[in-house]
């Protein structure tokens, strides 16, 4: 793999610095390096109005083909693209799910009325998207889910039971993809389809999760008898594991760029501390900050790796198997780090209301990333399966 900028890139690179640079000012100063994990609640009427300001400025989708709304940037203008972004502190996206997700999968996997239906929207950033996956009893299992989906031939639409949970930004989202059991006596992964449901609409209950932050970005999602046009299943039923899995390699994909900024601004922000608090004279607390300083430049290659070999459908490169276990655990010491580069006031809140800090809060928040989107113990699994070919029971 090997990732070079040619002149035209670095002159790509001054546009969408200048254009950052220029509107991220105003009513759009306070959410400077804001949104991110364990902060996603701050702001979000605001974080909406961005997204239709990077639509005004076409900076939405910019991996997209042109035809479907996007500027069809090639892998390295994306890369600097994230990187742009990240330096200039700009938020977090609370569109990146139908951008990095539901969009990618309607495009690959998707009927052209589909297409029509749903992408300008997304392009505009003025129709937020959720991802109905994990239940209560298929986390990292799941294939094991229960949502079952009928078809009603008198009302010509999917009805739609069950229960979603962990569902990331439902409470601000318009529509959600759902995986459901078309055939209510199939098993693991046959007879599921993939869904496009509206969240407006009656037998559709979103409850907040309140996790240990204080906030709640995840929620629970019921569907009692919800109703899906029948056109708006993604290919036929019994091919929603297809499609599902379609949709995770794109989760590996670029998006993860954008992740990856991310995490080089949490970073910086925690040498910034440790070097306020004089941690950083601590030969163990500097060793630690170079690990995750190393691991992060090793992150950022792997991807490029697994980019370099995108062949557009989402389909997962053997070194994207490896990419969930790395980043979470990557990010569950980041958090450990950030807490320990304040000493002893990195435990306590000053008074009431007692609200956390920002590093306070990325410790706690870290804490689900090695369980939500697979296991790490269900990761090393994978792993060892569809990487290393070893047989799911081993034989003594």
């Amino acid at each position: 793999m090997k990732l070079s900028f040619s002149p035209e890139d670095e002159q790509f690179r001054e546009e969408i610095a200048g254009w950052l640079k220029d509107n991220l000012t105003g009513e759009f100063e306070k959410l400077k390096f804001r949104g991110g994990p364990g902060d996603e609640h701050m702001f979000p009427e605001e974080r909406k109005v961005w997204e239709q300001k990077l639509a005004e400025g076409k900076w939405t989708c910019v991996g997209w083909p042109k035809e479907y709304g996007g500027r069809g940037l090639s892998i390295e203008q994306q890369v600097i693209f994230f990187e742009e972004y990240a330096r200039a502190g700009a938020p977090g996206r609370v569109g990146h799910i139908g951008e990095g997700l539901a969009g990618p999968t309607i495009i690959a996997f998707g009927s052209e009325q589909q297409k029509q239906k749903y992408l300008p929207g997304i392009v505009a950033g003025t129709e937020l998207w959720c991802q109905g996956y994990s239940e209560p009893s298929a986390g990292s299992d799941l294939a094991n889910v229960k949502t079952k989906a009928r078809f009603d031939e008198a009302k010509g639409k999917w009805i739609i039971n069950g229960q979603k949970v962990w569902t990331s930004l439902a409470h601000e989202s318009d529509y959600c993809f759902v995986i459901a059991r078309t055939d209510p006596d199939s098993k693991a992964h046959k007879g599921l389809g993939f869904f496009l449901i509206k969240m407006d609409q009656p037998g559709v209950i979103v409850r907040p999760i309140e996790q240990i932050t204080g906030t709640s970005e995840f929620n629970e999602v019921f569907f009692d008898d919800a109703e899906c046009d029948a056109e708006d299943i993604v290919g036929e039923p019994g091919d929603g594991w297809k499609v599902a899995m379609g949709l995770l390699g794109f989760e590996r994909g670029v998006s993860t760029l954008g992740q990856q900024m991310a995490f080089q601004n949490e970073l910086d922000e925690v040498v910034k501390v440790a070097k306020e608090s004089g941690a950083h004279k601590d030969p163990v607390i500097r060793q630690r900050i170079a690990d995750l300083y190393l691991r992060l430049k090793i992150m950022r290659f792997n991807s490029m790796r697994m980019l370099s070999d995108d062949v557009g459908d989402g389909s997962l490169q053997k070194e994207a198997l490896i990419y969930k276990l790395y980043w979470a655990t990557w990010h569950r010491d980041l958090g450990e780090l950030a807490v320990d580069v304040q000493g002893e006031m990195g435990q306590v809140l000053d008074g009431a209301p007692y609200e956390l800090t920002r590093l306070q809060s990325l410790y706690l928040f870290v804490r689900s990333d090695t369980i939500y989107g697979g296991t790490n113990q269900v990761q090393r699994n994978i792993i060892a399966e569809r990487g290393l070919g070893m047989p799911k029971e081993p034989k003594w």
